[in-house]
């Protein structure tokens, strides 16, 4: 809404008419604290926001950094159990399995 020089001497005119000239700068005062107070709401507003989101990122950098970097053995065990977690169990990982080895071929002989 762009106002021009005529537009807004016509509105201070209108206002000076209806309200009179006491209670003009009354008003103005009132709308000044209106406006300062919305412009204090809207920036804490804002402020809390962006402390949130910088909680949010400061978190999630926290939860990277507790994960074991890879190539470790801390990294390897995560792998696994999450591996083992997914169902697909572990095949690919160092440790045997229940079914192979020297001991596996005792217990089967033992079961049949």
């Amino acid at each position: 809404m762009n106002l021009g020089f005529p537009e807004m001497m016509f509105l201070i005119l209108l206002a000076l008419l209806i309200f009179g000239p006491k209670k003009l700068p009354e008003i103005g005062r009132q709308i000044g604290r209106g406006l300062a107070e919305f412009k204090r709401a809207s920036n804490d507003f804002k402020h809390q926001l962006e402390d949130e989101v910088r909680q949010l990122e400061i978190e999630e950098e926290r939860k990277k950094q507790i994960r074991a970097p890879e190539g470790t053995v801390a990294a390897r065990s995560e792998a696994e159990s999450s591996q083992i977690g997914a169902g697909t169990g572990a095949e690919g990982g160092s440790e045997p399995s229940a079914g192979s080895g020297p001991g596996a071929e005792t217990e089967t002989r033992t079961n049949a």
